[in-house]
């Protein structure tokens, strides 16, 4: 029998940079209908990582960072969102 640990994928918030599991970071995604929360990880389009962290989410809505990693230009509306979303 094989006891080795089950994989747990392992994503990077690219705000901190730190890294963790994939299920504890949030998910944001850019596609066709554009800027989405996505909570379940699975949705359709380019996708960058955020942790909880408030400060992380302020900076996304605020810098070019996000944008720079999902390769658009965010419009305001989409920066609402991101506000929006600080826990």
């Amino acid at each position: 029998m094989n006891s080795r640990p089950k994989h747990t994928p392992i994503r990077t918030c690219v705000v901190c940079r730190e890294k963790s599991g994939k299920r504890t970071l949030t998910r944001v995604v850019y596609s066709e209908t554009g800027l989405v929360i996505d909570l379940t990880g699975k949705a359709h389009g380019r996708g960058a990582y955020l942790c909880d962290n408030p400060d992380c989410w302020q900076r996304a809505a605020t810098t070019d960072v996000l944008a720079h990693a999902l390769r658009v230009r965010l419009t305001a509306d989409d920066r609402e969102r991101i506000r929006q979303r600080v826990v």
